[in-house]
């Protein structure tokens, strides 16, 4: 591998400017005549040299997740080998969901008696809030998050990150095609379901921020933001909100109902964790690389979110379960996002949140760690790679 051991200074290039953050509806607006400030990749001058003559290159050590001044477009030298091992097994872990049977789903769900009230209520819920939760996602990635991630190699996954978002809206879109459901209901719950909605409300204001054109890093007040805003996406949102909807669908699975939806939302449930995982990698990194952000007042903020987010889940659970379903009701998802909420909290090293909350499913763990194959003639490998990066050992 080549090795480049020389800085590249700052440099201008003709970056375009971008939408400004969400706004009713999700609908892009900039301000008549507000200036496309944005935070700009750095580019290489053309012509800039080093002492001796040669153009410099990029050193390794200078690379940075945030206001990093290195050439964003040299992937290698890697500094955070992490994030590149990251893209490459969500790579090998491609999926599509029209590759998966949904016959069985459609018959079940067309047979009046095939499913109680309650269950119809739940899947119903279940899309209405998915259908747009990872389109906000992408957006939050590809118009926010990418602007202002200078590490090269962190940003590769972001791309891909993208698209799985992508391919998970293409899964919940399949779903509610599949089973003839009512796409102006499942597709509008976000604007009028209110647990759904008040889930998405938390949500956009973080958004709003880093695709707002005038946001940019290099401040305390700015890069507190930025890091506020990672921290609710990979903790609260990937990390949180998607487990009441998760826990129902695999539990309706379990009961062998529901199961193509099921094994979609088991591939979603593994990228998902991967998201998670990742964006506590880099949130980890930016603390270390910039100690002074993680004051005790920006601690207490977020310790604060925590305690919304946990709230808003729960109402979220109280709605979609106003009875018990599955072996499952509302008071369960109380201790289990206090319990994934703790998890959370330590793994950006936070004091735990909720003292003695204990983990009532523990079949959940076993999803999202599951690496058994499954009988391919059945259905497929969990563990799905593409290619000859299958393995059938």
């Amino acid at each position: 591998m080549l090795q480049f051991e020389d800085a590249v200074p700052a440099g201008a290039g003709a970056g375009l400017g971008l939408p400004s953050g969400l706004q009713a509806g999700l609908q892009h607006v900039v301000p008549d005549g507000v200036a496309h400030h944005v935070t700009r990749p750095v580019w290489p001058q053309p012509g800039a040299l080093s002492d001796t003559g040669k153009m410099r290159r990029v050193n390794v050590a200078d690379k940075r997740i945030i206001n990093g001044q290195t050439d964003v477009n040299q992937l290698v030298p890697f500094k955070y080998k992490w994030a590149w091992e990251k893209y490459l097994s969500a790579c090998a872990n491609h999926w599509m969901p029209q590759e998966i049977q949904m016959s069985r789903d459609i018959e079940l769900w067309k047979n009046p008696n095939g499913l109680t009230d309650d269950e119809r209520r739940l899947v119903m819920r279940n899309l209405g809030f998915f259908v747009t939760a990872d389109s906000l996602a992408a957006n939050n990635i590809v118009l926010g998050t990418y602007r202002h991630i200078t590490a090269p190699e962190c940003r590769q996954y972001l791309l891909r990150q993208a698209f799985e978002e992508a391919i998970h809206t293409h899964a919940y879109q399949y779903i509610v095609e599949s089973l003839g459901l009512n796409e102006g209901e499942v597709f509008n719950a976000y604007h009028e379901i209110a647990s759904i909605r008040a889930k998405d409300e938390f949500l956009i204001p973080f958004i709003d921020t880093l695709t707002n054109p005038l946001f940019k890093t290099g401040t305390l007040e700015a890069d507190q933001a930025l890091l506020k805003s990672l921290i609710v996406f990979a903790c609260l949102m990937e990390g949180l909100f998607f487990y009441v909807g998760f826990t129902q669908i695999l539990a309706l699975g379990r009961q062998n109902k529901m199961t193509g939806a099921a094994e979609q939302y088991q591939y979603i449930l593994r990228d998902e964790s991967m998201h998670c995982n990742f964006g506590i990698d880099v949130i980890n990194t930016i603390k270390l690389e910039n100690p002074h952000l993680w004051t005790p007042e920006f601690r207490d903020e977020i310790r604060e979110l925590f305690k919304k987010g946990v709230e808003l889940e729960f109402r979220y659970a109280e709605d979609t379960m106003p009875r018990g379903v599955l072996g499952l009701n509302a008071a369960m998802f109380k201790e289990y996002l206090r319990f994934i909420a703790n998890r959370r909290a330590q793994q950006i090293g936070l004091d735990t949140l909720f003292e003695g909350a204990t983990n009532p499913f523990p079949w959940m763990a076993e999803m999202i760690d599951l690496k058994k194959e499954k009988n391919f003639f059945e259905t497929r490998v969990t563990e799905y790679q593409t290619g000859g990066a299958l393995s059938w050992d």
